[in-house]
């Protein structure tokens, strides 16, 4: 059984585990499944918006999936949420990837 499948068992058993839809998402990613990571991430962040590594993650998904003016709007959402919550730590590591794309992509 691949790792994937044990998250996916783990999710059945447990729904609402942040964690475990988080990790889902990650190996997806690491498949180079982008399209499916994305789908996880946003019911991730309907499921809980206060998930902050969420924010990262699906941003880079969306850039991977040259998706930028979404990659823009889930950084800036996940900057606002970080800050809310104190968390200076996130919201600085999401303006330095929101930096990153804008450098990349010249807005």
């Amino acid at each position: 059984m691949s790792r994937l499948e044990k998250l996916q068992e783990f999710l059945i058993q447990d729904p609402s585990d942040s964690f475990t839809r988080y990790a889902i998402g990650l190996e997806y990613m690491s498949a180079k499944d982008f399209e499916t990571a994305a789908l996880t991430f946003e019911e991730l962040l309907r499921l809980d918006p206060d998930y902050l590594a969420t924010y990262y993650q699906l941003g880079a998904v969306y850039n991977e999936l040259a998706r930028m003016d979404e990659a823009r709007a889930i950084y800036n959402r996940g900057i606002a949420v970080a800050r809310k919550a104190g968390d200076t730590h996130a919201a600085s590591e999401l303006e330095a990837a929101l930096d990153e794309i804008e450098e990349d992509y010249e807005v």
